[in-house]
């Protein structure tokens, strides 16, 4: 039989831009992941087919798991589903800490992805495994993301302050947090340097060599009040900070006009 070797941690959302991080990260420690996922055999949404076999004897769970969605109904469901699932299973596998990444600023930005976000948060907070709830700000990835929504020639980008990290570092925060106590709300993760979203497209845009007309849109009412605000930075400076500003890892994954960056 072979020796287990440092904890077994669950990825809820494994495959995705941070989970697969995550996975590494964990690996690199000497820690043993799990992928949750459907492609190994586990629905997080419906039932939570496969969640008992996949979390027995895992020591933690990290639940990076994302639906790609602006409506708060939908938001709100997948969320819901997928926290009860993990909890619940968590609770009968004997699962000592379930880690959760959420998002800076959620409880100030009415959008509807963030309802499901929120109620994510009280599902967690309010079930019967001990937690820990990482908000982080939006990833350097994120100018990528936006421009993926909208069709060429255009580039339609709302206007938002945000404190960009990369992804990677959260997921290092996220490992750092699964293999210790759980905390309850941790302190709010960011960047090391407020950007505007426009203003990182136009230069990821650049780095590409690609040419798009960008169009600033401010969002409505106290939506886009809040996000052309202080609403989606870290509150205060006491949160911990990433060292990679959004120029550096620019250049580390745009090579002479060729995005080299894979999300999920």
């Amino acid at each position: 039989m072979k020796a287990r070797i440092g904890m077994r941690v669950a990825v809820a959302g494994g495959t995705g831009l941070v989970g697969r991080y995550v996975v590494e990260e964990l690996t690199a420690a000497g820690q043993e992941p799990v992928v949750l996922s459907r492609s190994r055999g586990v629905d997080l949404v419906s039932g939570g087919a496969g969640l008992d076999a996949a979390l027995d004897g895992v020591d933690a769970v990290v639940d990076v798991s994302n639906v790609t969605t602006t409506s708060a109904r939908k938001s709100v469901a997948f969320f819901e589903a997928v926290g009860r699932n993990l909890l619940d299973a968590g609770e009968r596998a004997g699962v000592r800490h379930h880690v959760v990444l959420s998002i800076v600023g959620i409880d100030r930005v009415g959008l509807g992805y963030y309802q499901g976000k929120l109620r994510q948060e009280d599902v967690v907070q309010g079930g019967p495994v001990p937690w820990s709830v990482l908000r982080a700000t939006q990833f350097h990835e994120f100018a990528e993301q936006t421009l993926e929504r909208v069709p060429k020639p255009l580039a339609v980008v709302p206007r938002m302050r945000t404190q960009p990290i990369a992804a990677r570092e959260v997921a290092q925060h996220l490992v750092k947090l699964a293999t210790g106590p759980a905390q309850g709300m941790a302190p709010d993760l960011a960047g090391p340097r407020v950007e505007q979203l426009v203003d990182m497209v136009r230069r990821l845009l650049r780095a590409r060599g690609e040419r798009r007309l960008v169009v600033p849109v401010r969002m409505p009412g106290a939506v886009g009040a809040a996000m052309t605000g202080d609403g989606q930075l870290p509150a205060g400076d006491a949160g911990p900070r990433g060292r990679q500003a959004f120029d550096e890892w620019l250049a580390q994954h745009v090579v002479r006009g060729v995005q080299s960056v894979r999300g999920g």
